[in-house]
């Protein structure tokens, strides 16, 4: 096992792409901690990493708030003694053309997204600097690198968490903790279900793999930062989208 002996922490878990990186790392040995605002679906995800052999801890925790998080990372460590892995997960999508975007949706997912991703990761580097090493991945998109219209506020967002990750990559690298951003494409989530198949078809077209992801794909590339197969990976964004952006 990869992990073996390792606490992970991973926001917004209880479902999508959250949940099946908290699964993926239970395999590997990790105990998790479920954070998301629904309680319950967090309690579940926690009862499944348990049937796994792993330890599990859920907390209804709202990122935006410092508060909260402080404390949630003050029962982790009540708990667990110390955290290996974050993982910037939680994130919401309000759409709507630039010039109908209301201001308060600008805000909420700037303050979800990114603000919640600070707040994380400030409360987290605390001690992971007393243990001189950690690995924080911060789970951004391929609309924060490419743009797309009707999601001002998303890219925006996920653009600002790589550059984020960049920042606190350089300032922690001394401590021997890693920080890396994972840009998900296409994936295959209760997000994109939401989409029309009208739009779905034209993003599929954009796609040389010409599927949709899956949030195991996701989940194996966080696992394989997680690991030290990738100690010496630090500031960096891995695009996973079926080749719908190369470089």
């Amino acid at each position: 096992m990869r992990l073996e002996g390792k606490v992970a922490l991973i926001t917004g878990s209880a479902r999508g792409i959250g949940r099946e990186i908290a699964l993926a790392f239970a395999r590997e040995g990790t105990d998790c901690v479920i954070w998301d605002v629904n309680a319950a679906e967090a309690e579940k995800t926690a009862k499944d990493i348990e049937t796994l052999g792993r330890k599990a801890l859920s907390g209804q925790i709202d990122v935006t708030d410092f508060t909260q998080v402080e404390a949630g990372i003050n029962k982790i460590l009540d708990k667990f003694n110390k955290i290996d892995i974050l993982v910037n997960n939680a994130g919401i999508t309000r759409d709507n053309l630039l010039m109908r975007m209301s201001e308060a949706d600008w805000d909420l997912v700037i303050k979800v997204n990114l603000k919640g991703t600070f707040n994380c990761t400030k409360a987290v580097s605390r001690p992971m600097l007393k243990q001189k090493a950690g690995k924080i991945i911060n789970i951004a998109s391929i609309i924060g690198i490419m743009g797309n219209a009707g999601q001002a506020n998303y890219s925006a967002s996920k653009a600002g968490i790589i550059a984020l990750t960049k920042s606190t990559a350089k300032e922690l690298a001394s401590r021997n903790i890693t920080a890396n951003a994972v840009a998900p494409g296409f994936i295959d989530t209760e997000m994109t279900h939401k989409l029309s198949e009208e739009t779905r078809a034209k993003m599929l077209e954009m796609v040389p793999l010409a599927r949709m992801g899956k949030p195991l794909d996701i989940a194996n590339v966080c696992l394989f930062l997680a690991s030290s197969d990738a100690d010496y990976i630090t500031g960096q964004t891995i695009v996973v989208d079926g080749g719908m952006v190369m470089h």
